[in-house]
């Protein structure tokens, strides 16, 4: 039943009796001081009040308030905002000016003027600090307050950029431009002490796209049907500035100062080339590469919402969605400033991109880690000797291939290093018998007349040629893995790494709204998520320059549960 009540406060003259409450021509007595006026199922109840001096005199104490706006006349938004504001804060600790010169590249010699960049970036942070999901909402609410037009430099009278414009700026700079944003946000906080830079963490999560499974079409139909619009041979369009970014980084690479021989040079630019630049590609995975007969899915069917976005499993058993696979680089210090993020299709796994992204953290901040520590996917043969070749610890678990065979395992084999043998728990000798230098493993062999007649064959192999035995060329960096996982180091940084890198995945998709990417394509996703992080980083220089109190969602709940359970104290 719908019940609409309104308190109202009786007139000083009337605290004496009771007052007579009609509903429906039945009367009853309500205690004073309350009186009430209620409108149930459409049939209004009226409060009978003792005829006072006010009524008598025809006029009521109750107030009114009309809506008559006289023209503002000598009044500067400077005074509106409050002087302990957010966003004063903000203009105060931040200063975006250097964004100028990164974009300078970007814009002609003539013409007219665009809208100043440092009011675009500022527009980022505005969205990302607000929690807001589209650049047309964003605009209603710069529109709307106060804070942000003075924040922005928009006077009341002055007009605002559309929300079109936000687009076309994005697809101007491009994505080269968000990582460099990102990474003079990473240079200030380097500044202010905030990276320690003696441990590393990585990890990467789902995220799911803009787009449906229902819009799966074969990938040979819509290649034929891009061809037929824009010929054979044409770039896709919607790939952003991704070649550009190629060509200065190129460039860049061609120019470091750094004297390395010819014929270094010559050894490994065949590698080079094979080996695909993930950062360079924005992510975007060589998909004319296969190994063996595995084929993704990927490679029959496309969305043709987001042609980016791959089918993927969601953990937990949480059914298929169209999505992608956010990487990051943690540092290991108190601040936990993100280092490096990339954004890749979601069939691509988390080791991929790995080494690229440790080797750019390194290089571009100068760091000399102790250890970096992943999950078990970052367990690779490769990734294990890469690291511990520039002398950094491996703290990573290794998959335990024994447990999943009723069988002796390899580790029940005793490798003899001077003989180049194995030998079997019964005491039998494994030769080598081939070697593969692509997978980089060796195969060892028992004589068939050896396993035949031995009585723990139940227990080892039902082949009747004899037990083979697989073992890694890099078998000796993967033992010294394994040295690691007994230190007290080691469980340190895997308990640490629970608390360190999830934890922001989880700030990011709560509270940031990073849980679903609203954009399409792989280079704007790459540059919505290098605003997530950046603005998280944000969050932390920001609040080691002092910046006061903290919005909604970062500070907010956290004060009032504070303020809720401290003890009321009595001023004196």
């Amino acid at each position: 039943m719908a019940i609409m009540a309104t308190l109202l406060t009786p007139p000083p003259h009337t605290m004496s009796g009771p007052a007579r409450v009609c509903v429906a021509s039945r009367p009853f007595a309500l205690p004073l001081p309350y009186y009430y006026r209620r409108v149930e199922d459409g049939v209004a109840l009226g409060v009978e009040q003792p005829r006072g001096d006010a009524e008598r005199g025809g006029t009521r104490m109750m107030g009114t308030k009309g809506r008559d706006f006289a023209p503002l006349v000598n009044v500067s938004l400077e005074d509106l905002v409050p002087a302990t504001h957010f966003y004063r804060h903000v203009e105060r600790t931040l200063d975006l000016s250097f964004v100028r010169a990164l974009v300078a590249p970007c814009y002609a010699a003539g013409g007219r003027p665009s809208i100043d960049p440092v009011v675009f970036f500022k527009l980022q942070v505005v969205l990302f600090f607000e929690g807001l999901h589209s650049e047309r909402q964003l605009m209603r609410v710069v529109a709307d307050r106060l804070s942000v037009r003075w924040y922005l430099g928009y006077d009341l009278g002055e007009a605002l950029p559309d929300h079109s414009s936000l687009t076309k700026i994005r697809e101007r700079y491009g994505v080269d431009t968000f990582r460099r944003f990102f990474d003079a946000i990473v240079e200030q906080c380097r500044a202010a002490r905030l990276v320690w830079g003696k441990e590393l963490y990585a990890d990467a999560t789902q995220v799911d796209a803009n787009a449906s499974l229902d819009s799966l079409m074969p990938r040979f139909a819509v290649e034929a049907h891009l061809q037929t619009l824009f010929g054979p041979g044409e770039a896709s369009p919607g790939k952003g500035d991704t070649d550009t970014a190629d060509d200065s980084i190129a460039s860049v690479s061609e120019n470091l100062p750094i004297a390395t021989p010819d014929t270094t040079r010559q050894d490994r630019a065949p590698s080079n080339e094979r080996r695909p630049d993930w950062i360079a590609r924005t992510g975007e995975p060589m998909r004319e590469e296969t190994h063996g007969r595995y084929q993704r899915r990927a490679d029959f069917v496309v969305s043709t919402s987001d042609p980016d976005a791959t089918p993927m499993r969601r953990k937990g058993g949480w059914g298929t969605h169209l999505g992608y696979h956010t990487h990051t680089v943690v540092d290991g210090g108190k601040a936990r400033i993100i280092l490096q993020s990339l954004v890749t299709p979601s069939e691509v796994m988390e080791n991929q991109p790995f080494l690229d992204l440790l080797w750019r953290v390194c290089f571009r901040w100068r760091l000399r880690p102790r250890h970096v520590t992943g999950d078990t996917t970052y367990g690779t043969s490769d990734i294990i000797k890469a690291v511990e070749d520039a002398g950094i610890r491996a703290y990573v678990p290794l998959p335990d291939w024994d447990a999943r065979t009723p069988f002796f395992g390899q580790g029940a084999f005793t490798y003899d290093a001077t003989r180049d043998l194995l030998t079997c728990p019964h005491g039998d000798e494994l030769r080598r018998s081939e070697a593969n230098s692509t997978a980089r493993y060796v195969m060892y062999q028992a004589p068939a007349s050896s396993c035949n007649a031995c009585p723990l064959k139940p227990r080892c192999t039902t082949s009747k040629k004899g037990r083979r035995v697989c073992r890694s060329v890099d078998e000796d960096y993967l033992d010294r893995v394994r040295g690691y996982h007994e230190t007290a180091a080691y469980q340190k940084a895997m308990n640490k790494r629970k608390v360190w890198v999830e934890p922001l995945y989880a700030e990011a998709k709560d509270w940031h709204g990073l849980r679903r990417f609203r954009l399409r394509g792989l280079w704007k996703v790459n540059c919505e998520a290098l605003v997530t992080t950046t603005g998280q980083n944000l969050k932390r220089l920001l609040s080691k320059r002092g910046w006061g109190r903290r919005p909604w969602p970062s500070g907010a709940p956290s004060g009032m549960i504070a303020r809720a359970m401290s003890p009321c104290t009595v001023p004196t």
